[in-house]
């Protein structure tokens, strides 16, 4: 469906040319436009209270960005950004809670195929090593494992704190969490 959407403006959406779940080495950019036609593109493919949820969880990560992007904040669009990140963090709980009940999700080819290679990396270092004490695994497994939505990521628990950063320190463009040595 990704495919489907028109181009837009010279330089501001361009056309996908890949399946999206198989593009690799995705710039800003990329995850941004990828972002702006999700709702068309998502729209319509789950049933209603899935869809609805979806729908409404693509149109606050959105707004989320928009407000993450603005280059000027006042005291008044700070505000709005607090109550949109707390919405958002509601429609991600939701979205666990509701729509991901109703599915099962497995790894992609890449992500099986991928852990397999590390697999028999990891046993062929172990049979090679000095320490042969060790106990041995079964071998690399070639099905996809079962994959679950995890909230506890270090990205979605500090959602919250943005906006308090961006009106204690500014735009999170203007400076830098790089260490001076």
């Amino acid at each position: 469906r990704y495919r489907l959407t028109p181009t837009f403006g010279r330089d501001t959406i361009c056309w996908f040319n890949n399946n999206i779940s198989l593009m690799k080495q995705l710039a800003a950019r990329d995850y941004e436009d990828i972002l702006q036609c999700a709702i068309p593109a998502f729209d319509g493919l789950l049933p209603e209270e899935d869809n609805e949820i979806v729908l409404d969880l693509l149109f606050l990560m959105a707004t989320f960005h928009a407000y993450a992007k603005l280059r000027l904040h006042t005291e008044s669009t700070v505000q709005s950004f607090e109550l949109v990140t707390t919405a958002l963090c509601q429609a991600l709980r939701r979205f666990r809670d509701v729509t991901c009940a109703h599915y099962q999700t497995r790894e992609l080819p890449r992500e099986t195929a991928a852990r397999a290679r590390r697999e028999a990396a990891e046993a062929h270092r172990e049979a090679a090593g000095p320490s042969l004490s060790h106990s041995r695994r079964a071998g690399p497994s070639a099905a996809p494992r079962q994959k679950v939505f995890n909230m506890n990521t270090t990205k979605i628990h500090s959602l919250p704190d943005y906006p308090s950063h961006v009106r204690q320190f500014g735009m999170t463009d203007s400076y830098s969490t790089q260490t001076v040595s």
